[in-house]
């Protein structure tokens, strides 16, 4: 079976450097740190008393009172870009076929808050069980994927992926394949995240998986910076319509860019860890490539997974070297995460569009805060370090990889 092409012609965002995809992408030319003094709880006892939250969001602006109560705010946050991103893609709702748009999400941990606040709630009562009628469709994951279908009626695939910070990567490629081998024409995919809680803060710090700098909150992430000390956890949400190219070009859409090949590995080393020699990171960039039909040498920008910790920005930039070769030092090499912090499951969602962005605006974002050289890191990689560079980018590609060794690569292209 000849497989389809699968463009791109919406795009949506919620993130902590700006609350849609213009003010995300504006954020993160100008290098700008959504880091800050976490106000959601008193973190005053906890080892990280900062993370990367939304600024002046309030859903209400987007979803009736009542109806934002019986969501988490990962589901809020999932329904607030995807209407942003199906509004970008002019998508006329009454004139599709319903029955062939999709909704696939990705989502690493779902309702977080949700399973946290209705167990203190039972915790702090005399063991009588009274919990919230909507605790379990609050909590699970997959319910992001399911409203979104509610709200427009999408009856095609509708499913919620979970690799934990791979999720909304493997959510996208799903969605590419969907297209391709036609289980659907039109699928609206990305991620979301909020996990910024007491629960959420409390079990990365138990890992010693995030950044203790409090000092400095905004400079805490700093990837591939020798004093780099663990990630900076973030939240929001990331959205793209897919769309199989002949059905876009009929309805006149305007084309971002072609998701041209998505590629999928496991480490199979560690619950936490990434392998050292960064042989998952270094499959899947190759799978991603063979399924894209795209050389090494094709490509221009790689937005890394580089999510500020010791062991993974090694790993990774190892792995760029073995799959790139000399090529590897043409590339603009970026973590955005830098500015955005880490969005777990929704991080692949945000990184796509900035990926996308970067395309259609020939800007590569910076990763900010780099100070230190690392001596286990290739000096003569381009890491866009701390300002963002004009270049023109034909090929971009973004990696993320999840707990459980879950690894997922993205490829855009521009259209040919």
């Amino acid at each position: 079976m000849e497989r389809r092409r699968v463009v791109v012609t919406g795009i949506g965002a919620l993130t902590p450097v700006g609350n849609t995809a213009n003010d995300f992408w504006q954020g993160l030319v100008a290098g700008k740190s959504g880091a800050a003094p976490i106000t959601y709880f008193d973190a005053s006892k906890f080892k990280t008393q900062f993370a990367c939250e939304l600024k002046g969001f309030n859903v209400e602006n987007f979803i009736d009172r009542k109806e934002a109560r019986k969501l988490d705010k990962f589901t809020q946050y999932a329904l607030v870009v995807a209407d942003e991103a199906v509004k970008d893609a002019h998508l006329d709702v009454e004139k599709t076929d319903k029955d062939r748009v999709g909704v696939i999400w990705g989502s690493g941990i779902g309702g977080l808050e949700t399973f946290q606040n209705e167990v203190i709630n039972y915790q702090q009562g005399d063991g009588t069980p009274r919990f919230n009628p909507f605790f379990i469709p609050k909590m699970i994951a997959d319910i992001a994927s399911g409203m979104i279908s509610i709200k427009y009626g999408f009856r095609g695939p509708n499913f919620t992926t979970v690799s934990a910070c791979a999720s909304a990567a493997n959510a996208m490629i799903d969605a590419l394949n969907y297209i391709r081998f036609g289980y659907a024409d039109v699928i609206v995919s990305g991620g979301s995240e909020a996990a910024v809680t007491i629960a959420g803060i409390g079990g990365f710090n138990a890992l010693h998986a995030l950044s203790t700098f409090n000092e400095d909150p905004s400079k805490a992430s700093r990837p591939f910076d020798a004093n780099r000390d663990g990630f900076v956890l973030g939240e929001g949400a990331g959205a793209i319509v897919l769309e199989e190219y002949n059905h876009a070009v009929a309805r006149g859409a305007t084309i971002y860019c072609e998701l041209a090949g998505g590629g999928l590995s496991a480490d199979a080393y560690h619950m936490t860890a990434p392998h050292p020699e960064g042989l998952g990171a270094k499959l899947v960039m190759n799978n991603c490539l063979k399924d894209a039909n795209v050389t090494p040498n094709e490509v221009d920008a790689i937005n890394m997974h580089g999510t500020s910790t010791p062991l993974g920005d090694v790993a990774e930039s190892k792995a760029v070297l073995d799959v790139f070769g000399e090529h590897a030092y043409n590339i603009n090499i970026n973590s955005t995460k830098s500015m955005t912090g880490h969005l777990l499951g929704a991080a692949g969602a945000i990184e796509a569009v900035a990926s996308i962005l970067a395309i259609k605006n020939s800007i590569v974002p910076p990763t900010i805060n780099f100070e230190h050289p690392d001596e286990r890191i290739d000096p003569r990689l381009n890491f866009t370090f701390n300002k963002a560079q004009a270049r023109e980018v034909n090929v971009a590609m973004s990696n993320t990889f999840g707990f459980g060794g879950h690894n997922a690569c993205l490829l855009f292209k521009k259209l040919s």
